[in-house]
């Protein structure tokens, strides 16, 4: 197996959304992209399946080893072997290879978070960042377009903690601000035992609201000028978008107890249309 061709079965067994706005690329576009995402699954991986802290620990710290071999040309992993080529061809920097790693070791060191802020930088290392590469990859000719990868990445992010609430709270995390529980009366008791109050579903709109908002200004800042170059991320926010209106539609306390999902058929019918018409 190639390091392209074990990048590529990582991204398909993931059955994330991502993968479908990879499939309308031109070839090194893809792969660069698909390489990306590989490496992300890796690294997530490590946190999220590892029991042992201190091996999840040591794990990430030889990835960021590996990051360093890999600027340095001589990478050993397959994922790293699939980017490097990705490295040289769209100058990616190294230090924000090394910011995802650091997002990672969050979910190590803390499973709550007491306010917005500091949610944020959570957010930024482990989406917003990711989605700086991903534009940088994609191509573009304005810097404003930075801006909009930031802030769809952020959106991302909130869409993926509203979605997962209750598949987080089964793990012992909870990355819904405190300061904003307490401000709608929510226990975390409420959300690790899946208790679905009226109060829980104003929390949860309240989150909705902040994530759309979100898209909204990524939408505002992503210039005329890339729009096309930059399609693979607004067939995301199509799909994204869309699991966030079934998640309202559906009542929104819902995702405590079950994950608001989409058909493969239905994503990549989104990701077509978003591709036609942007």
């Amino acid at each position: 197996m190639t390091p392209q061709e074990y990048c590529q079965q990582k991204a398909a067994a993931s059955g994330s959304s991502f993968y479908y706005s990879f499939l309308f690329l031109p070839k090194e576009r893809r792969e660069a992209i698909t390489a990306l995402y590989a490496f992300c699954r890796e690294v997530d991986d490590i946190a999220d399946e590892c029991s042992d802290i201190e091996i999840a620990r040591i794990k990430l710290a030889w990835w960021r080893t590996e990051i360093a071999n890999l600027f340095s040309g001589a990478p050993q992993h397959p994922v790293s072997q699939a980017l490097q080529p990705a490295i040289k061809a769209y100058n990616l920097p190294e230090e924000h290879f090394l910011e995802i790693i650091d997002g990672m070791e969050m979910d190590l060191d803390q499973n709550r978070y007491r306010d917005f802020k500091e949610l944020q930088l959570y957010c930024y290392r482990v989406a917003s960042v990711v989605g700086l590469l991903s534009a940088t990859i994609f191509g573009f000719t304005d810097r404003r377009t930075l801006k909009y990868a930031h802030d769809l990445g952020m959106a991302f992010q909130l869409t993926n903690i509203i979605r997962d609430v209750g598949e987080d709270a089964r793990r012992g995390r909870i990355y819904l601000p405190e300061d904003e529980l307490q401000r709608f009366n929510v226990t975390e008791s409420d959300i690790l035992t899946g208790r679905e109050t009226p109060s829980v579903r104003l929390l949860l709109e309240f989150q909705i609201d902040r994530a759309q908002g979100y898209y909204d200004r990524a939408f505002e800042q992503l210039p005329a000028a890339d729009r096309h170059a930059q399609r693979p991320g607004l067939m995301m926010s199509a799909i994204y978008r869309t699991v966030l209106e079934e998640i309202r539609c559906g009542g929104c306390e819902k995702v405590l107890n079950q994950r608001i999902s989409l058909t493969p058929l239905r994503k990549l019918w989104l990701a077509w249309k978003a591709w036609v018409f942007n």
